[in-house]
Parts: structure tokens; sequence; C-alpha cells
């Protein structure tokens, strides 16, 4: 294992920050509980995006948990479960007498309409007519939930996904909006602050549906909309330097992205020089990725980062490796291995044990890695092993200090604009902690894959850049597909290599869709690589958006 250390002032004085009497803006928010909606993050998204705190957990959460948080709000989320069945989620015991003493608001959307109006005596049974997609509804006029804003807009059109509906209300509840086939989508309980909406307000396919969740936000339940970057950014030094304390020292795994640059920058200025900043250079980076960041630490960020070549070992483990989430196992430990080793020296130098590992961990990543309930079992399959979360070792030997946990990719930019870490930084694609072996289909160790993976990549991102369209795209990429096609270059029979090219849109990585090149931008790109790049005769371009695919293939 060999090192090399960037010149930079890493023995600055850990920042001075003034403490306020006043402490953080009200953190009091929202709590969205999850029973397995492919919506349900969206929700929180737009909470987030009227400047009100929220969090999501899962919908079978403990009371104590609930209580903890001191929510001024909830929201129980849809789900492909029916209330009626055997097994259904549920809110925890004594639910309703809480809400009721606390005097919290609760908003049911889809599934949760349906189980506030089972638990509340009502009945819900298969929809005589089943509605799905964008369906308008007739609201009333005059109701609590929907007041005056929709005054000449009585029909509108919202986004439906349910099989079940209401069909009586129980004692208190009002209906307050209809389908267009007859079917309860809206209903109502002022007296007893509770609300459900049968269809997804959070999709932008619903008109007026941040309208009506801002109505019950603020005018119901009377929240000011006062949280902002700023809270987090205030909230998250105070959280780090109190886990670490004056003399703890702490290292972090830079990856060149912006999530670990900005959690690094975060921590930095409570640190200082107690901040040992690491970059793996495990075999899987793009082209020339390990001098290209590196000069970027040290030019622009100002971070004291030692660079470790581990490409040997890292690659030795994953030879013969084909299955794709064991490929993620390895590459997670085979990390925390060499950010222990990295430890050590770091001990031997300061003489000073590192205790803390600081990781660039976004919310998606949780999400993804350690689903919530409501798929009729009692936890959802997990789609992917994130490398910071799911492929993690039991007998970890560092305290986690993760500050963008509980962030989404836009916030985590937004983070850092405020601690002035440069646009052209914060606006890079993101780019997958595994590195290029999961844009490596099988054996990353066979003959030539990640050389051609590399070139074909920086084709492609040269050619996206120069038609300047980098800032339009959420992320783009190459993959190496393992498989052979025929083709003919020069005169001659070849059967050479296919790779596919992908590039998406998206808000925060949790859905996403396909970016519509032009079809003469692809064929010049696809050109450019058969006849640069030897060993390759085709490019096909990835048209699938997310759901039903990841990102990462």
């Amino acid at each position: 294992m060999t090192a090399r250390t960037t010149k930079t002032s890493s023995e600055e004085p850990p920042a001075k920050r003034a403490k306020s009497s006043a402490g953080h803006a009200d953190r009091k928010g929202v709590v969205v509980l999850d029973y397995g909606s492919q919506y349900t993050q969206l929700i929180t998204r737009r909470i987030r995006e009227l400047s009100i705190y929220c969090v999501l957990v899962p919908g079978d959460v403990k009371k104590e948990s609930i209580v903890e948080l001191a929510p001024a709000a909830i929201i129980l989320s849809g789900g492909p479960n029916s209330v009626h069945v055997e097994g259904a989620p549920k809110v925890f015991d004594g639910f309703w007498d809480y809400v009721k003493q606390n005097s919290i608001p609760v908003l049911g959307i889809c599934y949760g309409m349906q189980l506030i109006v089972h638990q509340w005596g009502g009945q819900v049974e298969p929809a005589d007519k089943r509605e799905y997609g964008r369906m308008p509804i007739k609201t009333v006029s005059g109701s609590k939930l929907y007041g005056d804003n929709f005054v000449g807009f009585d029909t509108e059109h919202v986004w439906m996904s349910h099989g079940d509906e209401a069909k009586v209300l129980p004692k208190g509840f009002t209906c307050v909006a209809k389908s267009e086939e007859g079917a309860i989508v809206a209903i109502e309980n002022p007296t007893e602050n509770v609300y459900g909406l049968q269809y997804h307000p959070e999709v932008t396919h619903t008109e007026n549906g941040t309208a009506t969740l801002k109505r019950f936000l603020y005018d119901i339940c009377n929240l000011s909309g006062n949280w902002s970057m700023e809270d987090v950014l205030k909230e998250q030094l105070e959280k780090i330097e109190a886990q670490v304390g004056p003399n703890g020292h702490a290292i972090c795994a830079l990856s060149g992205g912006v999530d670990s640059a900005v959690a690094a920058t975060l921590v930095n200025k409570v640190m200082g020089g107690r901040l040992h900043c690491c970059f793996v250079d495990n075999g899987l980076l793009r082209y020339k990725e390990g001098e290209r960041v590196m000069r970027m630490f040290s030019e622009s960020l100002h971070l004291p980062v030692t660079m470790v070549d581990a490409s040997e070992r890292t690659l030795g483990k994953l030879k013969g490796i084909t299955d794709p989430e064991r490929k993620r196992k390895i590459i997670g430990a085979e990390f925390i291995q060499v950010f222990q080793e990295f430890a050590d020296s770091v001990e031997k130098k300061v003489g000073a044990k590192p205790a803390f590992l600081v990781q660039g961990t976004l919310y998606p990543d949780v999400i993804e890695s350690c689903p919530p309930p409501g798929k009729g079992q009692k936890h959802s399959h997990t789609i992917k092993s994130h490398h910071n979360v799911g492929g993690l070792p039991e007998d970890l030997k560092f305290q986690l200090i993760e500050p963008l946990r509980e962030l989404f990719k836009d916030e985590v930019r937004k983070l850092g604009a405020i601690m002035d870490v440069p646009e052209r930084f914060l606006k890079r694609h993101p780019f997958p902690g595994p590195g290029l072996a999961v844009r490596c289909l099988g054996d990353v160790c066979q003959e030539g894959a990640l050389d051609t993976l590399r070139l074909v990549d920086e084709i492609f991102i040269n050619s996206i850049r120069e038609a300047e369209l980098y800032d339009e795209i959420w992320q783009a990429f190459a993959v190496f597909l393992n498989a052979r096609s025929v083709g003919v270059q020069g005169d001659c029979r070849t059967h050479s290599f296919v790779v596919a090219l992908r590039a998406i849109t998206s808000a925060d990585g949790m859905t996403a869709d396909w970016y519509p090149f032009e079809a003469s931008f692809l064929a010049k790109v696809s050109n450019k690589i058969c006849n640069e790049v030897k060993g390759v005769n085709r490019v096909v371009y990835d048209i699938s958006s997310k759901p039903p695919a990841t990102v990462e293939w």
C-alpha cells in the first residue's frame, strides 16, 4: 500500500462559531409513516421544499420513537396493501389517543386514508372500478382541507393508484372530494384534526397537489416554514462538536464526489487538523480520476488528503466475482480495511488514534439499503446494498459521522454552496462508491474490461461537455456489458464487445428518466467510440427509467 499527501493547510484551527441562545429554528416538523408506496419519498421532498423539516420512518415504528421526534404533524403514506386483509400494516396501539392528546393533525394519503377510515369504524372494500393514473376529481367548496384555494377550479386532475376505496365513512367524517366515478377521494374530520386523500398530492401529475399539502401544513397544522439549509449546517456543526469532543480525531473517506466532499468540508469546520482525509484508488476509478480528483482537493477545497493505492489488493479479491451484490460487499469491506490501516498510520504520525469515520451517506442510500415495511412482509426487499450502509461490517472499529444522512442530493448541493464549495465541484455528476465495478457486468478483472470502459466513458462525458449538455444531465456514464457482437471493421469481420451509454435526469436519484439526446449526437458518439476504442464494435443507449430500473446497472 503506497500513499502520497497533498500539501494543504491542514493545521488551521477549528472554526470559531458564536453560540446563539436562540438555538435552531423550530425542529418540530412532520413525520411520514411509510407503508410502502413508491411515492413515499416524494412526500418528504415536497414538504422540505415548503421549508418544513420532515423525516420518513417505517410505518410500524414504535410509539417511543414518535414521541422522541415530537412532530407537529403526521402523514400516513400510501402502500400496496389492503387494510381489511389480516396482517396489513397499521399504526401502533394507542396512536389515535396520542395524536389527540398532543393536538397533532394527521393526513392519510391513499392507503393512509383507507387506514383512517378502517380504524375509525368506516368500511373499505375493493373498488367497483379500480382507478390508476391521472383522473379528474370534483372538490366540495368551503372545506377546511381545500378552503378557498380552488374557488373557480373545483374540478382538477389528480394521480390515482388504488384498488380499494372507502365505501362508508366513519362518524364525524365528511367527503370533500369525489372522483368522476363517484369514489370518495378526500375526507376530513376537523374536530378530530384528521384528514385523508385517496390520491397522491406529492406527484407532479396532480394539479394543485403542492398547494393542498401547503394548506394542510401551513393553515391546518400552523407550521411556519422556517427550516433551511442554514439550520441544517448549524445543527450538524453542533452535533459533530458534541460527538468528537475537543481531542477526537477522525478519518474521512473521500471519493471525489459531491457527497463526501461536502461532508468533509463540514466536519473540517469543527475539527480542522484533527480530520485526516483519505482518497482510495481501488482500481475501479474512471480515466485519470485519481490525478484529477487530488488536484481538485488541493486547489479547490483546500482539504488535507492522502491518496492510498489499494488497486492491486481490491482487484485481487474481485477476480472471478460476477454477482453485483457480492462485488458491493467485497468493495465495502475492503474500503473499511484500508481505512483501518490508514487510521493506524495516522496514529503513528500524530500520536492519537482516530475513533471516527466520516462518510457522505445520503438519505436515498439509507432508504434503498434498508427499505421500510409495506410490501406484504415485515420489510420490503433491499434494492441494493450501498457500501456506506449495507456493505459495512458488523465489527466496525469506528464511530460513524454521517452529517448528510437525512439529506437528498440537491439539498447536499445547497449545503455545499452555503459553505462556499466551488460550483464546478458541486455540479459534478454522482459516481458510485463501488466505482466501475457496478458498471462492468461480470468479472471486472476480465481482460481489457476496465480499460475499455474507462476510454468509452471518457469519450461519452467529453462529448456531453462539448455539446454543453453536462449541467442538464443528472448523471451520465458508460457500461461494459460483457457481451460480444458480430461486426465489420476495416473490411474484416469482428467479434467485439458491446458497450452501453446511460444518461438520466433526476432531482434526487430516487426516481429518474433517460435523457433524450438528439439522434445525431448519439450517432457521433457511437462512431467515435467504435473508431477509437479497440475491441468495441457496437454501442447501445439505455432508455430505462427508474423505476423499473435503477440508475446503475
